[in-house]
């Protein structure tokens, strides 16, 4: 065991005193031990309950004769942080909680690790660290939340971020704001659409490195303690079993991994983190592959924003390996991947039929024959930059109009909120990339008010930052490269004309060469004035269409 060497033998006495100092009796100390990493905090609705779900794991662990030992990874609520200058220490938190892992995993000598995180930058965060420690790990995240109830249907809180627009629209009235803002958001959990947070909690499952049921069933349930429970039980087997985080999160996993992404229709985010997750892998996933991977899955899942069904009833369809034995059918999953039950993912999910086909479709009648995300190139963004398909209304699709443009997202929120956003523009907001917010803001707030104020089906938006997974519309984010770097976004003028062409995986800006070539050899980016974290962070980060990874 790793932790032998800080254990065993008279030179180790002073450790084992430390030990003893904890409460451990020789026979813990004698076990492997492991560090069960707790995203357990009181500002996130998402980690309010992991204190339990921690609870649970240490009891597993110890059933299966492991000393578990409890350390913190920090988290963001990134709707708390959205539209202010918290959301510029959203994405930069995921860097955080890779190294801050790293360091206590290896400072004091860990056998094996239980990650238990649940929000948008902590489960990517965390798969970092699993990587880059390589120790047996795995992975059980809080549960997402369960839909609110109103006016008679299921609501998110994609469904309270658009009600504002409605209200500044003058549809809704302040009562009715109040009622949404008090019923769209129940229980505890990770927001209950397929936002970014559930997103990577369902892929975690897909990548092999959490069990059956770790990206659906609710917070709230008791099921979500049974599966910690086994989570602690099944982490001795991998110490017994010496299967490690990259046995398991290989090539072939991360394709599979891309391949539910398209047919879940997950947050764009996710383009994000798993080529992060898998730079510390050793593996390179780039926008090309995702779109190679995109044209061939069918979208079989339209959960919230893009549709009306939530993660409960996503769950109750029989979850992940239900949408994974669907794609299965038209051979499109690597089957032979090892997985943290010792089981292929062939041995996991066969079986696990589809349970409901309004929830997942069936793979012979999907809603799109290629997947929930796009990837589009063109002379507004060389290095490409991401769309989720699925949410887009068909008439959006392909779509031309003026530029509408802004250098930050609270110029483009007022503009929006004062009325000044017509049908058929194309809304800019520039310098909000990873070096120029920095730390790449989402934009889930002005793209709920072109929601609300019933712009979705004529009003397209496209910046360097980024989208929640709460967005729906033709949203295009990640434009690469960003402004602050010299990407031609920085040089668009109000008035341009803008192409939007996603089944095409275009993105055009219409002037001529030599204009285009004439504004770049005269473009100077902006810069900020930066203080502590993040002028860090921008003097290392690399660009969106990497994964927004550390150089």
């Amino acid at each position: 065991m790793k932790s032998d060497s800080l254990k065993l033998g008279p030179q180790n006495a002073p450790h084992r005193a430390l030990y003893h100092a904890l409460g451990l009796t020789e026979e813990e100390i004698g076990r492997p031990l492991v560090g069960v990493v707790s995203s357990y905090n009181e500002i996130v609705p998402g980690h309010m309950n992991i204190d339990k779900i921690v609870d649970a794991v240490k009891l597993g662990v110890a059933m299966a004769g492991g000393t578990p030992i409890v350390f913190p990874a920090i988290a963001v609520c990134d709707g708390i942080a959205m539209g202010h200058q918290g959301m510029k220490y959203s994405l930069v938190t995921r860097d955080l909680i890779a190294d801050s892992t790293e360091a206590m995993a290896l400072a004091h000598g860990f056998d094996a690790l239980v990650m238990v995180p649940n929000c948008d930058k902590n489960v990517p965060g965390l798969l970092m660290a699993a990587a880059r420690l390589n120790l047996p790990t795995i992975f059980v995240s809080g549960g997402p939340m369960l839909a609110g109830r109103i006016d008679g249907g299921r609501a998110s809180f994609s469904t309270i971020s658009e009600a504002v627009g409605k209200f500044n629209a003058g549809t809704m009235t302040e009562e009715k704001l109040r009622e949404y803002e008090c019923k769209t958001c129940p229980t505890c959990g990770s927001c209950s659409g397929m936002y970014t947070a559930n997103s990577m909690n369902c892929l975690t499952e897909a990548l092999g490195m959490g069990l059956r049921g770790n990206g659906t069933i609710p917070a709230v349930y008791s099921a979500r303690i049974e599966l910690a429970k086994r989570a602690g039980m099944a982490v001795m087997e991998l110490v017994r079993k010496d299967i490690r985080p990259r046995d398991i999160m290989t090539e072939s996993a991360f394709r599979n991994a891309l391949t539910v992404d398209m047919a879940l229709g997950c947050s764009t985010n996710s383009m994000l983190h798993l080529p992060a997750i898998a730079h510390e892998c050793g593996i390179e996933i780039n926008l090309d592959i995702a779109n190679a991977i995109s044209e061939k899955t069918p979208n079989l899942c339209h959960l919230a924003p893009a549709g009306q069904t939530y993660m409960e009833q996503l769950d109750e369809a029989g979850g992940v390996y239900a949408v994974m034995h669907e794609l299965s059918k038209k051979n499109l999953l690597d089957l032979n991947c090892i997985t943290v039950t010792g089981k292929t993912v062939g041995e996991n999910i066969a079986g696990c039929e589809n349970q409901d086909p309004t929830v997942i479709r069936p793979v012979e009648d999907p809603y799109s024959e290629t997947g929930g995300i796009a990837v589009l190139r063109g002379s507004l963004a060389p290095e490409g930059c991401v769309v989720k398909r699925s949410a887009v209304a068909p008439e959006m699709l392909v779509h031309e109009g003026p530029a509408r443009v802004f250098e930050c997202e609270e110029d483009a929120q007022a503009a929006i909120n004062a009325g000044g956003i017509r049908p058929g523009d194309v809304v800019v907001i520039r310098y909000e990339g990873p070096k120029g917010g920095p730390g790449m803001r989402e934009m889930l707030n002005p793209t709920s008010a072109i929601m609300g104020m019933g712009l979705g089906s004529s009003v397209a938006l496209i910046t360097d930052g980024r989208f929640s997974g709460a967005t729906r519309g033709a949203c295009i984010g990640h434009v690469s490269p960003e402004a602050a770097a010299g990407g031609p976004i920085g040089v668009v003028r109000e008035g341009d004309i803008i192409r939007i062409d996603i089944p095409g995986n275009q993105l055009e800006l219409l002037i001529s060469r030599e204009e285009l070539a004439a504004r770049m050899r005269d473009f100077v980016p902006k810069t900020k004035e930066l203080t502590g974290y993040l002028k860090r962070y921008a003097a290392l980060v690399s660009s969106g269409a990497s994964g927004a990874v550390l150089n």
